[in-house]
């Protein structure tokens, strides 16, 4: 169904200055909204296309956890916390509760709730019974995909900036709530990584747009409907320029498209055989003081043990960790070369979330407590995270301090 002419060109006042762009594309015409993810006028804008226009479908930028996330906020209170810890993602849920909690900072200081206007996409398509396109990747695939891009030093700096917004309680300033109007949430909380990183860039903004592009083709693709079928497409103002070119631009398959770009990247192997590498370096001087002398072997594979075990269970203290659960750590560490499968963070943070099991009031408080830096330490789900965090970091540090040692000791 086309739009009478006058439709389009006689808009609203809601619609005055508004980002719009409109791509013409395999029968399919894409109304593309550019929108600031702090702004009631955008909200507001959304509403009004969808008054003033006929669509046949709405698009957002939104991947289907995101989506489902903005439709049930309360859904995270059925986390199951040994479940996160067991397949080894207690990492990357705390990193998403971290950026949750620079999104509830801008929430109280503006006023507006983060990605207002793609819930507003969503209940207008919900209350017109239009099919609702989710055409986002995956916010967990994006982060990774952006971890694994740069390097050894760029990830410190990374994890340093996502440590400090925990601690930050100066208010945001008005100068970057402007900013987030014209960009993207994820590459406003790395800007400052993203804007001298190009491949950082790329995973954050440049991959999105490309995927964004071909899933709205994909989708296209699937309907059924007239030759002239309208869509509404909800995207951030960063994206707009970048994914209007890309879809009028693509010729490849968006299926192989999109497929490719969900799918992780290797790990680099290189920090994984220079850790092997070193404990067996430190085993094989171990094995080496204990040929020499059996008393000298004792005191470097002790060394090992309270080195290794005591940098861990440093974490879980650092954490406010049960007793229960630095003893956890203590033990775990040193065995971890002989123990392959969770580390001795996910070990620790079991027996913390073991011993004092995470109550309803918990989950209920989860976001609120996070916003605050000592909600940490007094939230028992945000405890058992941090422990996972910093008992992992401490192992680490444990087995490189343990080698200095011993070989100093020795030779």
């Amino acid at each position: 169904m086309s739009v009478p002419e006058t439709e389009v060109t006689t808009l609203p006042a809601a619609l005055d200055g508004q980002p719009i762009e409109r791509v013409q594309r395999d029968g399919v015409e894409y109304v593309v909204l550019g929108t600031a993810h702090v702004s009631r006028s955008s909200m507001e804008a959304v509403e009004a296309l969808l008054d003033h226009e006929h669509f046949d479908a709405v698009a957002v930028e939104l991947c289907d956890s995101r989506a489902q996330s903005m439709r049930d906020p309360e859904a995270f209170k059925q986390m199951d916390l040994f479940k996160v810890i067991r397949q080894g993602k207690a990492g990357m849920v705390a990193a998403s509760l971290v950026l949750s909690t620079f999104q509830k900072r801008l929430a109280d200081q503006s006023g507006i709730q983060p990605g207002a206007e793609m819930k507003a996409a969503m209940d207008g398509a919900e209350r017109r019974n239009l099919p609702l396109w989710t055409i986002d990747r995956e916010v967990g695939t994006t982060l990774k995909r952006a971890w694994r891009s740069v390097g050894f030093w760029q990830r410190f700096g990374l994890l340093g900036g996502l440590l400090a917004s925990v601690f930050d309680r100066e208010e945001i300033a008005q100068g970057d709530i402007e900013k987030l109007k014209q960009e993207d949430l994820l590459e406003s909380a790395f800007s400052e990584f993203a804007s001298g990183s190009r491949p950082l860039y790329d995973s954050l903004i440049g991959e999105r747009d490309a995927f964004m592009a071909a899933r709205l083709r994909q989708q296209a693709a699937r309907s059924s409907g007239t030759e002239d079928r309208r869509v509404l497409v909800v995207i951030g103002a960063g994206h707009l320029k970048g994914m209007c070119t890309l879809l009028r631009e693509q010729q490849d398959d968006p299926a192989t498209r999109v497929a490719e770009l969900a799918t992780l990247p290797p790990k680099a192997r290189w920090p994984k055989w220079l850790a092997v590498g070193l404990v067996l370096l430190v085993f094989a001087a171990i094995a080496w003081a204990f040929h020499q002398n059996a008393a000298l072997g004792a005191q470097a594979l002790r060394d090992w043990v309270l080195f290794t075990g005591g940098f861990a269970a440093l974490g879980a203290v650092a954490a406010g960790g049960h007793p229960v659960s630095i003893v956890a750590a203590f033990i775990a560490a040193p065995i971890k070369p002989f123990r392959p499968g969770i580390p001795a963070g996910g070990i620790s943070a079991t027996a913390e979330a073991w011993v004092r099991r995470p109550r309803v009031i918990d989950f209920d408080t989860l976001r609120d407590d996070i916003v605050h830096w000592s909600g940490w330490w007094k939230n028992r789900v945000a405890r058992t995270l941090l422990n996972f965090f910093l008992v992992s970091v401490g192992t680490i540090i444990g087995e490189y301090s343990a080698g200095i040692h011993i070989f100093k000791s020795l030779f």
